[in-house]
């Protein structure tokens, strides 16, 4: 739609789309369902592009970026300055001889910490961990063996590691750090081995996004089914109007 033609005749288009950010706007609470069956009316009674702008004047268009976010973020289970806790770590090292170690869920993680595996495996799990300072080293050694990093969305990674016939990879994620997050480098070796860092959510932090999207999803589908409601109650009404005025020109004719 264009505001430098208002006089210019609307297409159906024009008015689905128009009913399409009035649904969106329903749905996220933007308006009431009097406002929106109100707003769906005029919509479908507008002729012309100057009868539908005024509409969703003060809507965001369909597709637009909210001005303002409501989403949770990643780091739900503690804000990281709470996470950041000072003092020593649960433990400074690990090591692992044709078998495997674990550092996971509650601990904190020290100022550097060291991980050493020979024909073995290591994980070392920082998503649910404090921190004792706001920049953590973690050296890593693999020795024909691997060491898992894992870290919550939000952290900073920096790679310093060497590989030697292995591999010292960072999946990186798409997001950029969080500021008020730590930074955690990654040093040590990986010889016939490897080092690896990825970025995860936990599992309960899973869940919820998943039970967020599928709520988000059956409130879309409310709206939508109020939406088709709406809009088979305004051609009935508009049908009625037309058999009554059909009706009170055959009385006139008579």
């Amino acid at each position: 739609m264009t505001e430098d033609a208002p006089e210019l005749r609307a297409s159906d288009a024009d008015r689905e789309r128009v009913a399409e950010i009035l649904r969106d706007a329903l749905a996220e609470g933007r308006l009431d369902m009097g406002e929106f069956e109100e707003r769906l009316e005029a919509t479908y009674k507008a002729r012309t592009y100057g009868e539908l702008t005024p509409i969703t004047r003060d809507l965001p268009a369909a597709g637009a970026p909210p001005a303002v976010s409501f989403s949770k973020a990643p780091a739900e289970s503690g804000s990281w300055g709470s996470r950041i806790v000072g003092g020593e770590g649960s433990s400074t090292w690990a090591m692992a001889v044709m078998s495997g170690f674990q550092r996971k869920g509650r601990w904190t993680v020290p100022k550097r910490f060291t991980g050493f595996t020979f024909m073995g495996g290591g994980e070392i799990d920082l998503r649910e961990a404090n921190f004792a300072d706001g920049e953590v080293e973690l050296n890593c050694i693999a020795i024909m063996g691997g060491i898992s990093v894992v870290v919550p969305p939000g952290v900073e990674v920096v790679m310093r590691g060497i590989a030697v016939m292995g591999g010292f990879d960072h999946y990186e994620e798409e997001t950029p750090p969080d500021p008020a997050a730590p930074r955690v480098i990654v040093t040590g070796l990986a010889f016939w081995g490897g080092v690896e860092v990825e970025h995860k959510v936990t599992k309960a932090e899973r869940r919820r996004l998943k039970e967020e999207r599928r709520q988000e999803r059956l409130d879309r589908g409310s709206a939508r089914h109020q939406l088709h409601e709406a809009r088979h109650e305004w051609r009935e009404a508009r049908r009625e109007e037309r058999r009554e005025e059909r009706e009170r020109r055959r009385r006139g004719d008579r």
